[in-house]
């Protein structure tokens, strides 16, 4: 068809020069002539303004296509093109009559020389394109929406992300309403993700499918570059496609490949203080530094040092269990012999069997270590650093952080193989209590959990932290968060005389059975002591870290004043040996700091999944059969979100997504607290959340802990809650079943 036809059907359009139809109208002609279901309907190019029969030849072309309502959309020339979409910068009018299509075209044509379009031209190198107007018939639509043929925010190609609302599309195009969503994998796989306003179903996963296939269609015609289409099913249970366009900004694709063999970890260990990416410089000087301080606390103690294995998986730290194999047996004995058995044989199997007995061989000997000899030594080490930091060289300094790095991986250790056998203990009491206290300690008001609550009240100082990793302000640089006090002091009676009740209640159902009364108060007793234990060493693991940051400060006011950085806040995206170099006299300009940043703001950002590979066949995951055992038989419901029963109890509040310290202000008691992860630094939210529920996380985390001490209900290790949950929408957490349920009649906001 010749570029100078004024009106041009689009069924006939797909010969037709993309300048003259505009990009939105020749990507549809192609593919309503590629068999696609693309609603009839003609294109109005520029040069049909000059017609003065106009308003009659679109009558016209109106009762050939058999339309009654149409749809009048601009179509820029530079349209929906690979870097620049120009989306929800053009005008649209829905449910235009056949006479009143001449005053739509002209306004979508007036529209095209719009400030917020004419900016749009300008930030990207040009001046003003050329367009045309799309008219299509009106599709009547039970529902509408969008699908990406690639997960927007972690840019996994292999996922099909499709977002639905009843009704008209145009409210949730143009972003005033979120919709119901589901992902859809390559092999059909549609699962929902997120309830829609008033949490009615608005497709069905089979429907889901059909538009996630649709998409993936488009996607295959254009070399499978990933597309984000636009459709609607009408009354008849038809789908259409409505527009079809390139992705842009979408983030490069991440591989989440196992690092090695067995199953990677990302809450474990040290991973429970790593809630996202880690920065450069903490990844190649404090981390090594604290991981092999760990093992040096492993042989002070066990005599022999079997490493962990660690790796940065997309700037995310992962952790596995060392491969036991015959030569790692062989040099556990050879080099840690009989006391390498006891200590591992108490401290990992014995310990959730007989916590008493285990305590009494090697855990108790183990905790007098920590807080005779090693306690003392940091804490005095970090005061002496502090005395030193501000006047101490750029060499000093850095003696000085490896110095403190090697004592709090120590610290670490400690934690683990003392504090950390807290968790393991109330595996065996829970059995317990299930077993012979049902009646007297129902799950329902919080079962085992209510004996170890209100023992010690988690107070962190001003050296809490976010996250290990140095770049994040420290709690005593964080505005505080008033108002808990009274509540915090309020809440630990309650809980005290909570406990206290249920101790009782638990004696007098065993009165008459002296045998297990006895090993009922031997477990709770080396319970309660290991959780004020693990209370105490969580507490001051970080006393380090105020320092920490005021020594890679003068470390990074050092290379800006030669000139290497710009500023002192670039060294966390300098390498150590990047320093080192300097410390050397090499004092040229480091390079690629704006990259590093920015790769590391796209890494944090990504949901990284919460395990890689498979855990050792005669292993098995040690982590998944704890949760089943503090899950117990709960059945999980269709739809609900499933994570680890961290904390006993049920709540219900609206949910409010914290992110991090600039959402804290906006938090109000009775918020159900929803993260990627929370550290020490959050602790004061607690007393005013209804609940908490994390992303990661496990039973040993932080949030549990806490929300145990604060005795409201906890589900960790959701793995995406964050992307899932909205701020507003109602929600109810089972703490001990380790789900989450969206109400269906709350809103979206």
């Amino acid at each position: 068809m010749d570029s100078n036809h004024a009106l041009v059907a689009l069924a006939e359009a797909s010969a037709t020069d993309r300048t003259v139809l505009g990009g939105k109208a020749a990507v549809l002609a192609e593919l309503i002539a590629a068999g696609f279901p693309v609603p009839p309907g003609f294109v109005v190019t520029a040069a049909a303004l000059d017609d003065p029969a106009l308003d009659t030849q679109l009558a016209s072309l109106a009762c050939r296509v058999r339309g009654d309502r149409f749809a009048v959309r601009s179509s820029g020339a530079a349209e929906d093109l690979a870097d620049a979409s120009y989306a929800g910068l053009y005008e649209t009018y829905l449910n235009v009559s056949s006479t009143e299509l001449g005053d739509a075209v002209r306004r979508c044509f007036a529209a095209a020389g719009s400030e917020r379009v004419t900016a749009y031209h300008a930030r990207h190198g040009g001046g003003a394109a050329a367009m045309a107007v799309l008219v299509q018939t009106m599709v009547d639509p039970v529902c509408a929406g969008v699908a990406f043929t690639a997960h927007p925010g972690n840019g996994d190609r292999n996922q099909t992300v499709v977002t639905a609302v009843a009704g008209l599309g145009d409210l949730l195009v143009s972003g005033e309403a979120t919709g119901e969503e589901w992902t859809v994998t390559e092999a059909g796989t549609a699962a929902m993700t997120r309830q829609g306003p008033g949490g009615d179903p608005v497709l069905t996963g089979v429907q889901a499918a059909a538009v996630a296939q649709l998409a993936r269609r488009v996607a295959e015609r254009y070399d499978d570059r990933p597309q984000d289409i636009e459709w609607a099913i009408d009354q008849e249970g038809t789908l259409w496609l409505l527009q079809a366009r390139p992705m842009t900004a979408l983030p490069e694709q991440m591989s989440w490949t196992p690092p090695g063999p067995g199953m990677w970890m990302r809450n474990f260990r040290l991973g429970e203080w790593l809630p996202e990416a880690v920065t450069p410089l903490f990844a190649t000087w404090l981390l090594p530094a604290m991981e092999d301080g760990y093992l040096d606390g492993m042989q002070a103690t066990v005599g022999v040092r079997v490493p962990f294995r660690y790796a940065l998986v997309n700037g995310w730290y992962y952790n596995a269990t060392p491969i036991i194999s015959p030569k790692v047996l062989g040099r556990i004995l050879r080099h840690g012999g009989r006391r390498a058995v006891k200590v591992l044989y108490n401290a990992l199997i014995r310990v959730s069997r007989d916590p008493a007995a285990a305590d009494r061989a090697v855990l108790s000997d183990l905790e007098r270590q920590w807080r005779d000899n090693h306690a003392p030594r940091y804490r005095q080490l970090v005061a002496t650093v502090a005395a030193e930091a501000d006047t101490a060289t750029p060499q000093r300094l850095t003696e000085l952080v490896d110095a403190l790095g090697r004592e709090a991986g120590i610290w670490l250790w400690y934690l683990a193989i003392v504090g950390g056998s807290a968790w393991k203990m109330e595996a065996r009491l829970t059995r317990f209590t299930r077993q012979h206290l049902g009646s007297a300690l129902p799950e329902g008001d919080g079962g085992a959990q209510v004996l170890l609550r209100g023992l010690a009240t988690p107070a962190p100082g001003a050296h809490a932290v976010q996250s290990v990793d140095w770049y994040h302000a420290v709690a005593g640089e964080l505005p505080a968060l008033g108002g808990t006090e009274g509540a915090v002091a309020r809440r630990r009676v309650d809980l005290a005389d909570q406990r206290i009740d249920a101790e009782r209640r638990g004696r007098h159902a065993l009165a008459d059975r002296p045998r297990l009364l006895a090993e009922f108060d031997r477990l709770l007793r080396t319970n309660q002591r290991y959780a004020v234990i693990r209370e105490e060493q969580t507490q001051e693991c970080t006393l380090a870290w105020p320092v920490l940051r005021i020594c890679a400060r003068r470390r990074g006011e050092h290379l800006s004043g030669i000139g290497a950085i710009d500023t002192p806040d670039d060294v966390h995206f300098c390498t150590r040996d990047e320093l080192t170099a300097a410390l050397a006299g090499n004092s040229s300009r480091i390079v690629e700091l704006g990259d590093r940043r920015n790769l590391w703001q796209r890494q944090r950002r990504l949901t990284a999944p919460l395990t890689l590979g498979r855990p050792p066949r005669l292993i098995g995951d040690v982590i998944d059969r704890a949760v089943q055992v503090a899950r117990g038989a709960h059945q999980i419901p269709e739809g609900a979100l499933v994570g680890q029963p961290a904390s006993a109890g049920r709540a219900t509040g609206p949910v409010h997504v914290v992110h991090g310290p600039d959402d804290f202000a906006g938090f109000t008691d009775g918020n159900v607290l929803v993260a990627k992860a929370t550290a020490p630094a959050w602790t004061p939210l607690f007393a005013r959340a209804a609940a908490v529920v994390t992303d990661g996380g496990t039973l040993a985390a932080h949030a549990s802990l806490v929300a145990r001490e604060y005795g409201i209900p906890a589900v960790v290790g959701t793995g995406d809650a964050t992307c899932r949950l909205h701020n507003g929408q109602l929600v109810t957490v089972d703490g001990t079943t380790g789900l989450v349920s969206v109400d269906t009649a709350s809103p979206l906001q």
